[in-house]
């Protein structure tokens, strides 16, 4: 069975190897420095080392409505330019050429000079959006709510890292008092880190997070021997500890993001209520396979696959190391 599971978790995670993330949705940010007078960044994710074939299109009324120059930062494509929207941005309709022949998503995010800000979360079916004068809080909900499932559910090393505590936990309360530890602690540091109480360069942390993912494999390959550690004995402590790290992955895509100045606790509380939701469904998925796979190896009585009962742990092992040493690497490039 556990032969299976590797093989499975093997396909899930080898193909966006290289970075640990999956692709990054777009931006494009609206920001009112003088009436009528709005600074512009839009960000392209990478595609094969190309900017993904999509473009902003701003209001009819804005002059110029076309993107400036790209520049690479080594991770997407940006664009900054200033433009002028005679009458203001309220009914204006933003879109994104394009949008509609990929698989990701791009954040619209207007802030006006008075404080009032709104965000939009734009999709292959949904690519244009009418700006509103105020706010709609329950817009704030699904978007935030939306983007905080997408990210974790696209967050491989965030999935590997709950999926390595489910291999090592045994029993259904410990297993509770783990999954509650890691929530409460990355909740803790999302909300901190968002609202600008403490702050952790984001490079190294990415660097911990995948050392973390390493550390609980090495746990599981330990218990397998007979010779059980840390985590085996304290999961939570463990889980919360660092829990609290990726916390801080969290809350670096959530930064570039930003929060609606009128509507902080709400976006806040509801992309925290996202991720917890894609985690629960993640955990679900996995547990539903592993019973399955058990009742497949019953049935077919296939006991010599209990050899490779660490087998999992190698494949979420190599990929943390490798992740670690690209991180650490990029610090010195």
């Amino acid at each position: 069975m556990a032969l299976w599971l590797s093989i499975a978790l093997g396909s899930m995670f080898l193909g966006p190897l290289a970075h640990g993330h999956a692709l990054e949705p777009g931006y494009l940010e609206l920001r009112e420095i003088d009436q009528h007078l709005f600074a512009v960044v839009w960000k392209k994710p990478a595609v094969a080392g190309k900017p993904m074939p999509i473009d902003a299109r701003l209001p009819v009324n804005c002059d110029p409505r076309a993107v400036g120059q790209l520049d690479w930062d080594g991770n997407a494509y940006y664009s900054r330019w200033t433009t002028t929207c005679e009458g203001g941005l309220a009914g204006g309709e933003i879109s994104i050429a394009g949008l509609d022949q990929t698989s990701t998503d791009v954040l619209v995010r207007v802030d006006f000079a008075n404080g009032v800000n709104t965000t939009q979360r734009l999709t292959p079916t949904s690519t244009t959006f009418v700006i509103p004068a105020q706010p709609d809080r329950l817009e704030v909900v699904r978007t935030y709510f939306a983007f905080g499932v997408e990210h974790i559910l696209m967050g491989i090393d965030h999935l590997l890292f709950v999926f390595a505590l489910l291999l090592l936990v045994e029993g259904t309360r410990r297993l509770i008092a783990t999954v509650t530890a890691f929530t409460v602690a990355h909740s803790i540091t999302l909300a901190g880190a968002t609202l600008g109480w403490v702050h952790i360069p984001g490079p190294p942390t990415e660097a911990v997070i995948a050392l973390s993912i390493a550390f609980v494999a090495a746990e599981i390959i330990h218990g397998r021997q007979g010779h059980p550690g840390l985590t085996a004995r304290y999961p939570w402590i463990v889980a919360f500890t660092f829990g609290l790290l990726h916390g801080f992955g969290f809350a670096s895509a959530l930064t570039q993001v930003g929060l609606p100045q009128t509507e902080v606790p709400m976006a806040l509380l509801f992309f925290n209520v996202g991720v917890e939701a894609g985690q629960l469904l993640f955990i679900a998925a996995v547990l539903a396979t592993m019973w399955l796979l058990r009742q497949v190896a019953r049935r077919v009585k296939l006991p010599r696959l209990q050899v490779a009962s660490a087998a999992p742990a190698y494949v979420i092992g190599s990929l943390a190391v490798f992740w670690v040493i690209e991180r650490t690497a990029a610090f010195f490039v």
